[in-house]
């Protein structure tokens, strides 16, 4: 890549899609289906295992360094919940590695020597040893890169520590066999990466595999796969907290409004009681207890109901004569 290309990626990293207002490379937002949800959060195995032995070639859906930028940016603002896409993608990724890794533990227990149980736990403490001083040696590199010393020198007395465990583990092994069996090359598949390790790999052959980008990049994709599934455990246990508050708020508007409706409905059923009530008595008053006024209005609506009336006179002359 030529030094504008690298500056122009640099800047898209930074900036996104709009950073020059070419409104072409706008046309696909980082939340279509055909961008990988990996790349966005910077975990897709394309990208970790590029240039490796196990390149996996270009990934089939869309990597654009402004479209990560586009989407971390917003992510700031609104969850889209992408770890979820990207788990998966990773979970199926890692269970194709560790199907191989097991059809290559098959494959070397059919074609090597078969060995007791015994002297398979002494040659396995060997290849621990060996894995042990191989990711030391990476250390001790790693940090003479960075320029510590120091700590460097530190990590190489425990590598000197391990090889004489490995010499010590090794002669035990030696006795348990043939001379003849012990020279040939017994291999053990990583369980990391699923290369294959021999039990006589030198200090070199080991720090190359255990410091090499394809072991570091599995080791980076695992680790990045268990992230995700802790925060997709905490986003969904987060998610499910807030859709039963949701619910016991809605039980309890319910329960309220019920509360106020059986409310409502006995004062009007208190209220109708009164008014039977009130009706009842004064139906069963004798004329005795009524006032003259109101038995005469009774009367006079009981006639004219009736359409007649017993006395002939006028009401005004029948008021005065009362009178």
């Amino acid at each position: 890549m030529s030094a504008q290309a690298q500056m122009r990626a640099m800047l898209d990293q930074l900036m996104g899609t709009s950073r020059d207002g070419d409104t072409t490379r706008q046309r696909i937002k980082f939340s279509d289906d055909r961008v990988c949800k990996s790349h966005l959060l910077n975990c897709c195995p394309h990208d970790v295992l590029s240039g490796t032995r196990m390149d996996l070639g270009e990934c089939l859906k869309v990597h654009d360094l402004a479209l990560r930028a586009d989407y971390e940016i917003a992510s700031k603002d609104q969850d889209f919940f992408f770890e979820l896409d990207a788990m998966d993608h990773l979970q199926s990724f890692i269970a194709d590695c560790d199907r191989r890794t097991e059809v290559a533990k098959k494959r070397l227990a059919e074609t090597q020597e078969e060995i007791s149980a015994e002297v398979a736990a002494k040659a396995e403490r060997v290849h621990e040893l060996n894995e042990e001083i191989g990711k030391l040696l990476a250390k001790v590199e790693q940090l003479g890169a960075d320029g510590n010393v120091e700590e460097s020198q530190k990590v190489m007395d425990e590598v000197e520590k391990a090889r004489v465990k490995k010499r010590e583990a090794e002669e035990v092994y030696r006795n348990s066999m043939p001379a003849s069996s012990f020279q040939q090359q017994k291999l053990r598949v990583c369980e990391v990466c699923s290369a294959y390790l021999g039990l006589h790999d030198n200090d070199r052959r080991l720090a190359d595999h255990f410091g090499g980008k394809l072991h570091l990049g599995f080791i980076e994709i695992r680790e990045k796969l268990e992230e995700l599934r802790r925060i997709v455990a905490d986003k969904q246990e987060k998610r499910n907290q807030e859709r039963l508050k949701r619910r016991e708020e809605r039980e309890r508007e319910e329960r309220e409004k019920l509360r106020r409706s059986s409310k409502e409905r006995s004062s009007r059923d208190k209220e109708r009681s009164r008014d039977r009530d009130r009706t009842s008595r004064d139906k069963d008053r004798s004329p005795r207890e009524r006032s003259p006024r109101e038995f005469k209005d009774k009367k006079r609506s009981y006639e004219s109901a009736n359409g007649r009336s017993e006395d002939p006179r006028s009401s005004e002359e029948r008021e005065a004569g009362e009178i």
